[in-house]
């Protein structure tokens, strides 16, 4: 082997443990994002296991493709019907429900993951300190290329193992973001899995003031007292601008509006960043 090859050849092999690196880090934040996630919607807590090599989905699985934006390639979230059945159907009697067909199941089951793929864009903007989102996202079936990793939780006694897998060209693209930093640690660490810290536990059950804003007008004095039943008022959106969800006053995402169970509630499309939060305070 010529010297030139050789240096070719060591030139390279950082580069190939990249996207292992990534997708190991990736398949470990979507199982604290799923958990999270599940959290929110039943309103307990589910203990979630992780084998980042995971198995090739089965035939008749439920597959959900989530692209990013600004990024190539895609994350895949794979279930078999068993499993995103039980995952439904939790959520479901959480919401106080005894019983519910396969589209109610569903349908419950696929809101978990777009919150879920909503974590999971949040976790690579603060990464990478790139605004990440959620760009649109399907059903469609698994690309044979794709990295997968499992996910397992125990859900009222229900398993629901779930499959989560990463095209090479996003792998790609993630390692390379990377690799423009000098040193980029990718193992979960308490300073970005607050999750994992006895003083964060402690805060949990704290509650908070959440609002939704249409959006805003400013309206002359004069123009209030004039308001009476039947009175419109023009705010400074368009319909179909996402609205803003509001935190202790702080703009912490964005989303559209959804009936849920007959209630109106708010799809989260977009996660802020740290940085657009502080200027919302302004």
């Amino acid at each position: 082997m010529d010297k030139n090859h050789l240096n070719e050849t060591q030139a390279e092999q950082p580069r190939t443990d990249k996207p292992v690196e990534v997708r190991s880090w990736l398949v470990e934040e979507f199982a604290a994002r799923l958990a999270a996630a599940l959290g929110g919607i039943t309103g307990e807590r589910h203990s979630v296991e992780v084998s980042v090599a995971g198995e090739q989905p089965k035939e008749g699985a439920l597959c959900w493709r989530q692209p990013f934006s600004g990024v190539a390639g895609a994350m895949w979230i794979v279930a078999a019907e068993d499993s995103w059945h039980n995952a439904g159907a939790c959520a479901i009697r959480a919401a106080g429900i005894d019983q519910g067909g396969a589209d109610q199941f569903k349908s419950e089951y696929l809101e978990i993951l777009r919150q879920t793929a909503s974590g999971i864009a949040q976790a690579l903007t603060q990464r990478f300190g790139v605004e990440f989102t959620t760009a649109g996202g399907e059903q469609d079936a698994p690309r044979l290329k794709t990295e997968w990793g499992a996910i397992e939780t125990t859900l009222a006694g229900a398993v629901a193992r779930i499959a989560v897998g990463f095209e090479p060209e996003l792998l790609a693209a993630l390692a390379g973001m990377a690799s423009s930093a000098s040193t980029l640690h990718l193992e979960t660490t308490g300073e970005h899995n607050p999750q994992g810290s006895t003083t964060f536990d402690l805060l949990l059950d704290v509650e908070l003031p959440v609002s939704i804003s249409f959006g805003r007008a400013q309206v002359a004095l004069k123009d209030v007292l004039k308001l009476t039943v039947g009175s419109i008022v023009e705010l400074n959106r368009d319909i179909s601008d996402p609205v803003e969800v509001i935190v202790n006053n702080c703009v912490i995402a964005r989303g559209e509006v959804v009936v849920v169970q007959g209630n109106f509630g708010v799809r989260i499309q977009n996660v802020i960043s740290t940085q657009e939060r502080l200027r919302t305070l302004d």
